[in-house]
């Protein structure tokens, strides 16, 4: 607790508060990648505390979020076969699908199973035998070491009845699809800290100089965002745009290259599309061809699905940092973590969740 409290204790926060407010001299907007540092933002209201010339837009890295429509419905028709067990993180389960979400699959008699880690999955397979295990692999590059030793040990094990539905992403070619797009507002980057404990940010000096943003590698608590915050005025105020370390009890430059090998041995760069925003190349994880018999997708043949957003929700505006929550028509009306329209309001990171549960704005 006490090595928790160091990074929420007031008087550090304050002080960086006003050295933040001291470096300031004209508007910037700075994108946290990560959902996780946008609710921490707001919900220690670090957002209303920041000078009013710094803005924060909200980034793509919340994973359920950006898992595209059709993916989720391929999920729910996997999960709907009587013969398959279907198994997944717990935030995926109200992620609104065309029709119904993973709840109401399983209302209606699917066997839909709420997992802690994929080797769960794994162990499922192996006590059911005679049943179809699937599991939901979503996320960045933070989960995609034990998704990875997950379909390495179903293949150690010999298992014939365990699958993973991969919809992974990754964070390097979602910063440039941001900074290339000719409708682009971010001048700086927040980078995720738990992303880069696994991956180091070696991938970022190039996008840095490429684009001349500043990018800070970021944490979670208080002091750390506001650390983060600080290098990037400092940087943003100078000219300079470097990639620059702000959470280094947690991160170094080469990542955890143990876990980089598992997921390079059983994943490859493949084109992947995001919620709202289309196809990125390069920005996803796919099973490599040695591992396809793993494929969920091309064993249950649901490659096909495709389908259509909502015009009611503007979560790719959002995810990009173009428009925030607020500026959603259907925001605390027709969408609310009751009523969904899409993953944004009710994933655990989600922008719209958060707006929703710290009340920024009207809600109905």
């Amino acid at each position: 607790m006490k090595y928790i409290d160091e990074y929420r204790d007031p008087a550090k926060v304050h002080a960086l508060l006003d050295e933040i407010r001291a470096a300031v001299t004209r508007p910037w907007v700075l994108m946290e990648i990560c959902g996780g540092q946008t609710h921490a933002f707001l919900h220690h209201g670090l957002d209303e505390m920041l000078p009013p010339q710094l803005e924060l837009v909200h980034g793509p890295g919340c994973p359920v979020c950006v898992t595209p429509l059709e993916q989720i419905d391929r999920a729910l028709a996997i999960a709907a076969r009587p013969e398959v067990i279907f198994t997944s993180y717990g935030d995926m389960l109200r992620v609104p699908g065309s029709t119904r979400d993973l709840f109401a699959v399983r209302a209606a008699g699917g066997d839909v199973r709420v997992v802690y880690s994929p080797l769960e999955a794994v162990a499922l397979a192996e006590a059911h035998p005679d049943r179809q295990v699937v599991f939901f692999a979503i996320g960045f590059e933070t989960t995609a070491p034990a998704n990875a030793m997950a379909v390495l040990q179903a293949r150690q094990k010999g298992l014939k009845n365990f699958s993973v539905l991969v919809s992974h992403v990754r964070v390097p070619p979602a910063m440039e699809a941001i900074l290339g797009s000719p409708s682009n507002r971010v001048q700086a980057f927040l980078a995720a800290g738990h992303v880069c404990a696994v991956m180091g940010y070696h991938e970022y000096p190039p996008i840095a100089e490429k684009y001349r943003v500043p990018v800070v590698v970021t944490g979670f608590e208080p002091v750390d965002l506001l650390r983060g915050a600080l290098a990037a005025v400092r940087q943003l105020e100078v000219g300079r745009f470097e990639v620059e370390n702000a959470y280094e009890r947690a991160v170094t430059f080469e990542g955890n290259r143990p876990a980089q090998a598992v997921i390079e041995r059983v994943f490859q760069p493949v084109d992947r599309k995001w919620r709202g925003i289309g196809v990125i190349p390069q920005s996803g994880w796919g099973l490599r061809p040695e591992f396809a018999e793993f494929d969920a997708e091309t064993r249950f043949a649901v490659g096909e699905i495709s389908t259509q957003e909502s015009p009611l929700c503007i979560a790719g505006e959002i995810l990009q940092g173009l428009k925030k929550p607020l500026q959603c028509s259907a925001y605390g009306k027709q969408c609310t973590p009751q009523t969904p329209l899409g993953a944004p309001m009710v994933s655990a990171e989600g922008a719209c969740a958060a707006y929703f549960r710290y009340h920024k704005g009207a809600q109905a």
